[in-house]
């Protein structure tokens, strides 16, 4: 039996940091958490940890957003691939995600899926960032708003297809991003809707009106806001603009002051409020790797000066790391670490609907937590009670 006992470190409640304070773990799951003052004492065996008060133990990461890392990518449709991601992933403190896919021949799509079921079957255990889902993005999107998705395998939204590709993938697609302004649009996210998938307008060309039909119709989500849309203008709020007015309307955003500037970052939160954005990396195999060219759905991309850019100059996705992500908003809109972690863990789990296991460090849920110390660096992270990374401390 894996018993863990964590002390003397902050520990950040859903409503409260405790200054100094013990957390216990058995079993995969938070057992008990409190002051430290109030420690009870532990019979048997049980590995303790001795933190400091300079250490933050806060709820893991959840990565709605995410193509690859370490070299590995969802689309390239094995079980070693998506292990790679889910074993680097600990390291910047994220311990579950959605497998993310992208726009691609449609048997690349469902081989890509049906490898996710089998994962998840069979793989997806303790002590590595655990699968949640899938993320389909495209193909059912606008090629005027393509982005980085391969605009010949772009489709139109299929109803039947959909199905049949929810089937492939033994139920786990969670999430779909589309363009609600083509044919089909609408319908498709009636479906999703009704069967409790999250329906997300992204790489669309949608009006504001449009955007105002496909929330009647059920989306409650925007994929990466500002990048592979119809922007804000004065006369046509376009779907940005529709994003922020739309309370029903939950944002991504990849906060790496590339993609999106620090100030309209910044805005979009002061907008939406605390509940309103969740923060995504929506990066690429190229994460933790060299510079150099990798691929992403058949193109070739160039990682260079922290920028992942296909041949034409187009952003690419990103090689953003979630801890650095919550150290950007923490600068970016001036907000408490506490507010920046809400973005990253709490709003993801509760949009996932997982929010009764995941998210927030309570007694009974999952024992996903992570350690950061004074510099806001990821010393430790736990996925379900099982160390999944601890930093290497080099001493001089």
């Amino acid at each position: 039996m894996n018993r863990l006992l964590l002390k003397n470190a902050k520990i950040m409640l859903e409503n409260e940091i405790l200054p100094s304070g013990y957390l216990y773990i058995e079993e995969e799951k938070i057992q008990d958490v409190g002051p430290i003052n109030n420690l009870p004492s532990f019979d048997g065996n049980i590995e303790v940890i001795e933190l400091c008060n300079e250490d933050t133990i806060v709820p893991g990461f959840i990565d709605v957003h995410i193509h690859g890392a370490g070299g590995a990518d969802t689309m390239d449709a094995n079980l070693e691939a998506l292990t790679t991601i889910a074993t680097v992933l600990p390291a910047e403190g994220t311990t579950s995600f959605l497998a993310t896919t992208i726009t691609q021949e449609k048997d690349q799509i469902k081989k890509a899926l049906k490898n996710v079921a089998v994962y998840c079957q069979h793989l997806n255990e303790a002590g590595k960032a655990e699968i949640l889902g899938i993320h389909l993005e495209g193909p059912f999107i606008n090629s005027k708003r393509a982005g980085a998705q391969p605009e010949n395998q772009i489709i139109a939204p299929d109803l039947e297809l959909f199905k049949e590709w929810q089937k492939d993938s033994n139920q786990l697609i969670k999430l779909v991003t589309l363009a609600p302004e083509i044919e089909n649009g609408l319908e498709l996210i009636r479906y999703l809707s009704a069967t409790g998938v999250i329906a997300s307008i992204g790489h669309s060309d949608a009006t504001y009106e449009e955007v105002k039909e496909a929330v009647h119709a059920g989306a409650t989500h925007v994929t990466h806001l500002f990048n592979g849309m119809r922007g804000i203008h004065h006369r046509e709020p376009g779907v940005a603009g529709a994003a922020l007015l739309f309370k029903e309307l939950m944002i991504e955003i990849i906060a790496d002051g590339i993609h999106v500037c620090p100030e309209m970052i910044k805005l979009s939160l002061q907008t939406k409020g605390m509940d309103g954005m969740i923060l995504i990396t929506d990066s690429i195999r190229a994460k933790c790797m060299k510079n150099g060219t990798y691929d992403l759905g058949g193109q070739n991309v160039t990682v260079k000066e922290g920028k992942a850019l296909l041949d034409n100059g187009t952003l690419a996705g990103s090689i953003l790391k979630m801890k650095e992500s919550v150290q950007n908003m923490m600068e970016f809109a001036n907000i408490s670490l506490k507010e920046a972690v809400r973005l990253a863990s709490t709003n993801p789990a509760k949009q996932l609907n997982v929010f009764d296991r995941k998210g927030s460090i309570e007694k009974g849920k999952d024992a996903d937590i992570v350690i950061l110390g004074r510099d806001l660096e990821v010393k430790q992270t736990f996925c379900r009670g099982v160390k999944a990374f601890e930093r290497k401390v080099i001493r001089q």
